[in-house]
């Protein structure tokens, strides 16, 4: 079986890792195009590239080996290279042949595009999309519908999920023989007026009349995951924060719940909503330092 990779490295098919890259640098510092000028260096140098690029990656050898000159339509590299055209770019060439990124520098030529050449590798069928939830379905966990590419379904968020991270819905990517993809779903979280986020615990203010911060007493907090009473101690200041156990985010790791944190936020009372004598008393026994 013709292996003409081999040939434009100017080893042999049981050449080592070792001796294709020393042949590799030798080839590439005689025809890389700032140092030989004649006409067809510059292709050559494309070609040496290529033909590295795939014998100096195990997975890429392996099939080579096994097909040979087969993934060039039966012909060698050289005769392949040369009848793509001035344009070719033989980066492509090799990303659809065998998959993953390709890539071996250089950056010459253009954006060739050929199709045809993906026989022996199946293609990326994945696809990559975002939506935007709600602040209490990434804590909760729930439900978001999705309309994609006149496909219609819902996905679902996992409880605790963090602003940025990534679901997959499975076979909702691209299609190939009779082969479907998965959807690569990055996930945005909306804010929220009320709560603060920090890792697993949340941070929420509640509203308190001056009375209960300075005598005490209950006060009925609605939370995202249930509604709490809270006792407030006399003498509460403001911003004083309370913890209530294990009402934050879901940890899936440690299948443990964070906390929520309460901060106390004193509403103070109009002048004009008080009666007369008690606006009096305080105007005449209320220390100037408080």
């Amino acid at each position: 079986m013709a292996k003409s990779l081999y040939e434009t490295l100017e080893v042999n098919e049981n050449a080592s890792a070792d001796e294709i890259k020393k042949a590799y640098r030798k080839l590439a510092r005689k025809y890389h195009p700032d140092v030989n000028k004649d006409p067809g260096a510059e292709d050559k140098f494309k070609e040496i590239n290529a033909a590295y690029e795939v014998l100096s990656d195990a997975q890429k050898k392996s099939q080579y080996d096994q097909f040979g000159d087969q993934m060039f339509g039966g012909q060698n590299f050289h005769d392949f290279a040369r009848g793509q055209g001035q344009n070719v770019d033989l980066d492509e060439i090799l990303r659809q042949m065998f998959g993953g990124q390709g890539g071996f520098g250089g950056g010459f030529g253009g954006q060739g595009g050929f199709g045809g050449f993906g026989g022996f590798n199946e293609p990326d069928l994945d696809m990559n999309a975002q939506i935007t939830v709600s602040f209490d379905t990434a804590i909760l966990g729930g439900k978001q519908h999705i309309s994609l590419n006149g496909d219609s379904f819902d996905v679902k968020i996992p409880e605790g999920i963090k602003d940025g991270q990534k679901i997959r819905a499975k076979g909702k990517g691209k299609s190939y023989n009779g082969q479907r993809g998965d959807l690569i779903i990055k996930v945005n979280v909306a804010s929220n007026p009320d709560y603060e986020r920090d890792e697993d615990d949340l941070i929420k203010s509640f509203d308190i009349p001056l009375k209960t911060a300075l005598f005490g007493g209950k006060v009925e907090i609605p939370t995202i995951h249930k509604t709490i009473t809270l006792k407030v101690p006399k003498n509460t200041k403001q911003n004083q924060k309370f913890r209530a156990k294990e009402l934050g985010v879901l940890n899936r790791k440690l299948n443990k719940k964070g906390d929520l944190f309460l901060k106390a936020n004193i509403v103070l009372p109009k002048i004009e909503d008080l009666d007369e004598s008690l606006v009096t008393s305080l105007e005449e026994l209320l220390p100037e330092n408080i």
